[in-house]
């Protein structure tokens, strides 16, 4: 069946602020050094004010999957919501740039784009502090059903399942997809993010989803156990296929028929761990909207991952389509 779009992403509409820092900077702002925290738009905006040089980008990472996937030359579209202000034209302009159709409709709320401050350390540290803003206002209006059914995959952040309308904006999707014969999929996001929604995740593992992403902790958090292989088994009688990543080993795939393990590539100069999940995604989702086998499927996501590690950010800097050709 033929399709538009290889990959529709819905996720979390956020804007990168990417600066330097030095230690004292945090302990002044009583920030801990590595945290990950939600901020209110007062603090961010003080932050920001504080803060020297940055470079700011489009990010989120539903977004940084279908980035990933438009510089590996696969037909990509996006849903997110922004503010029609200085950091939404950011975000829609560096979508745009790409070659990603991003159509949603903007925010008018009153709150801003919603921003994350990643301040990195001398020793490559990162420290992120996120306002949320108007990206968790995405509803079931800014589903568009052409869209999802032009899509071969429509793939969705679990970040996104917090707010109640942003989850009824993903079941819209979910039976749309399905309703025209596409595939769905998830990436569980966090283990704190599974934690939180356990059960619900587990049903959608089971009923409606048909692709799922998860790093091993976030696989062993869904399935209440310590032992991989026993939540490998556990996912592979839920979902046609389950991808999960497992750090410097690689990655493991999961179908009805199979458990296959795929070494990582080797990375010598690690300097930033931040995209890598969202970059596997990519690179797999890019090989199986291709019909490329699971094995494949799963060795372009270990390439693009390594190739994401060795720079600052969750966007590549190279061209991937190239560097695959060139790598694999």
């Amino acid at each position: 069946m033929t399709h538009k779009f290889d990959v529709l992403g819905i996720g979390n509409a956020i804007v990168d602020i990417l600066v330097n820092v030095e230690d004292d900077f945090l302990a002044a702002h009583k920030i801990p050094r590595g945290s990950m925290q939600l901020v209110d738009e007062e603090t961010s905006d003080k932050l920001y004010d504080q803060l020297g040089t940055a470079i700011e980008c489009s990010g989120g990472s539903a977004a940084n999957t279908i980035a990933g996937l438009a510089s590996l030359g696969s037909n990509a579209a996006y849903i997110g919501k922004i503010k029609d202000d200085q950091l939404g034209h950011v975000f829609a302009h560096d979508i745009a740039s790409l070659g990603i159709a991003f159509t949603t409709e903007k925010d008018n709320s009153g709150v801003s784009t919603a921003r994350c401050l990643v301040m990195v350390s001398p020793d490559a540290e990162r420290t992120m502090c996120t306002y949320l803003g108007a990206c968790v206002n995405l509803t079931e209006d800014d589903i568009d059903p052409d869209m999802v059914a032009a899509s071969a995959v429509t793939y969705m952040e679990g970040y996104l399942w917090d707010p109640e309308k942003a989850k009824a904006a993903f079941r819209k999707a979910m039976t749309l997809a399905h309703n025209a014969g596409r595939k769905t999929s998830l990436t569980l996001s966090d283990s704190f993010c599974v934690d939180r929604h356990k059960q619900e995740f587990r049903h959608l593992a089971e009923h409606e989803i048909d692709i799922l992403f998860a790093n091993e902790e976030e696989l062993l958090m869904l399935y209440d156990t310590r032992d991989i292989s026993v939540a490998l088994k556990a996912v592979q009688q839920h979902c046609e296929v389950a991808a999960v990543t497992r750090g410097a080993k690689g990655c493991t795939i999961v179908s009805a028929d199979e458990i296959i393990d795929i070494n990582g590539y080797p990375v010598s100069d690690l300097v930033d761990t931040t995209g890598a999940g969202d970059l596997f995604a990519a690179g797999f989702l890019h090989g199986y909207s291709r019909g490329e086998d699971l094995k494949n499927c799963g060795r372009i996501g270990n390439l693009v991952a390594s190739e994401i590690i060795t720079h600052m950010g969750a966007r590549p800097n190279v061209d991937l389509k190239q560097y695959l050709a060139d790598n694999l």
